[in-house]
């Protein structure tokens, strides 16, 4: 006879869409709130009387802070009851994106962006691992692909939300933001059940990080978002000369995102049915062959051709930059069980170290004097090295498995 009181890690027998869509509005407010400032710089600085340069710290000092914070905040809080602590990663949150949103000087204003960055880290990581532990193995990739749309979605409506209601002021994304924040707080608080990972010490919780194949797994998220920002960063100089109307950089920007969404959806229910190493390496197969043809296809001499291949070029790329998440997580999660939202914590990391190095990598190479159109061919230098690394991980893995 099956008891009701259960506990929630006990196999359930399906993906609880009606509790997890709170947590994809969770997802998508962090996910919205990375994008919507980012054409907004020369207003923010006109108003807080600040250079655009230091109004585009308001960006960087979140991902600075995410990148930092997120392991420590992970590990910390991994031992505590899970929806009590994405309760509080979620009102931290909004706290900081409402002080953001009403400061009156640059400095609350980027005290505000902190704040909203710790708890947006930890939210990402607690998510991931509630999900994890809540739904069954068998069922897991549709769940992560489900939760992480909410992220996607916010890749394909960032750019153009932020611009369209930036019209007025600046603040008044900031304040949706929270305010769509607050929403999912409270379906967060009605509708999800309480959740303890298994018990630990924080030792315990610790000691993957010291086996060198789980480092390794998370620099294969570093190497991939490092590829797909080298191009992302500097997207409107690739395609612009080709793309040249301002409308159809942010439909070309909006179906990134869409195509994002898609390979998430479709490669959550992939995960569900083969080997998540195995998934992931089509992926970063297909990455690779993409770059090389991007960079082909902005190499050709016909306009028309350059426009068409492009263009498919940056649309594959966002099938592929969002259909690795749920493979790669899955596969970090099942390297490290017990220990779960320190992983994926430290995933969170990874992807903001990747993203910075791959602006970086890309600025530096425009700064040499090659051209936006040779940037994919960096990217694919960059996935030449991550393949065989994920490869060599998947190796290692399964020799660990056999030895045990």
């Amino acid at each position: 006879m099956t008891t009701s009181n259960a506990p929630a890690t006990t196999s359930p027998p399906a993906v609880p869409y009606r509790t997890l869509i709170w947590l994809a509005v969770a997802t998508f407010t962090t996910g919205i709130d990375g994008y919507v400032l980012a054409g907004l710089l020369p207003d923010i600085a006109a108003d807080l009387e600040v250079t655009a340069a230091l109004a585009g710290q308001l960006v960087s000092v979140f991902a600075l802070t995410s990148a930092v914070a997120g392991p420590v905040l992970g590990a910390a809080t991994g031992g505590w009851e899970q929806r009590r602590t994405i309760l509080a990663a979620l009102s931290t949150f909004v706290l900081g994106n409402m002080i953001t949103a009403v400061a009156p000087t640059y400095a609350l204003a980027l005290g505000g962006r902190v704040l909203a960055a710790l708890g947006g880290c930890l939210l990402a990581a607690a998510v991931t691992g509630y999900v994890v532990h809540l739904v069954a193995e068998r069922h897991r990739g549709r769940a992560l692909s489900f939760v992480l749309g909410g992220w996607m979605t916010a890749t394909a409506l960032g750019v153009p939300v932020g611009l369209i209601l930036g019209q007025s002021t600046w603040r008044l994304p900031l304040v949706l933001v929270s305010v769509v924040g607050a929403v999912a707080l409270v379906g967060i608080g009605l509708r999800l059940p309480p959740l303890r990972y298994p018990s630990s010490s924080l030792v315990d919780r610790l000691r993957p990080l010291a086996r060198p194949r789980l480092v390794a797994g998370l620099l294969v998220s570093t190497g991939v978002l490092c590829a797909s920002y080298t191009c992302f960063t500097y997207a409107v100089l690739i395609l612009q000369p080709s793309h040249p109307a301002g409308w159809m950089i942010i439909v070309i920007m909006c179906g990134y995102g869409l195509a994002s969404m898609l390979g998430n959806a479709v490669t959550g229910r992939l995960v569900d049915r083969f080997s998540p190493v195995r998934v992931l390496t089509v992926i970063l197969a297909a990455l690779l062959v993409n770059s090389l043809f991007g960079a082909l296809a902005l190499s050709l001499a016909a306009p028309l051709a350059v426009a068409a291949g492009s263009l498919a070029w940056f649309l594959l790329a966002g099938i592929g930059n969002g259909g690795h998440a749920v493979p790669q997580q899955t596969r970090l999660a099942a390297m490290a069980p017990g220990s779960v939202a320190v992983v994926m914590a430290l995933n969170a990391s990874a992807i903001s170290l990747g993203s910075a190095l791959g602006g970086g990598l890309g600025g530096v190479a425009l700064a040499s004097g090659l051209s936006p159109g040779h940037l994919p061919l960096i990217a694919a230098a960059v996935l030449a090295l991550t393949l065989p690394l994920h490869l060599l991980v998947a190796r290692w893995t399964r020799a660990a498995a056999a030895r045990s």
